[in-house]
């Protein structure tokens, strides 16, 4: 299977099984089997499955750093909303700062040292 192939498959199977999930998750609600405003406190970890799924596979670089700066974000998001060391929105948001410059930096490491993944069509 071709890089690009491949990233189709990963992209097309993670969009499909969060939409199953999703719908899954709305029909029980409707049939009153499953409260969905339990469901919305979680959000921001699908920032982060969406993050982990740029990283996998044959990424390139651009791609690497965009999905580390997107899990980055998920993770920071759901600490705020739980409370996690003391962390809110107010006293955290230096955070995005950190993230938004460890994506600067790790994404001409990440072209050193896999320069073989090249940018494909769909980046450009």
């Amino acid at each position: 299977m071709s890089k690009q192939a491949s990233y189709y498959w990963r992209r097309q199977l993670m969009w499909g099984l969060l939409l199953v999930g999703f719908g899954t998750a709305f029909l029980l609600d409707r049939l009153g089997l499953f409260d969905i405003d339990e469901l919305w406190h979680y959000w921001p970890l699908l920032l982060v499955v969406v993050g982990i799924n740029e990283m996998i596979g044959y990424p390139t670089s651009r791609q690497f750093a965009g999905g580390f700066a997107t899990t980055c974000v998920g993770l920071w998001l759901f600490a705020c909303y739980e409370g996690v060391f003391g962390l809110s929105f107010s006293n955290s948001w230096p955070f995005l700062l950190i993230a938004w410059g460890l994506k600067l930096v790790i994404e001409p490491l990440v072209r050193a040292r896999f320069a073989e993944n090249k940018e494909s069509d769909h980046e450009k």
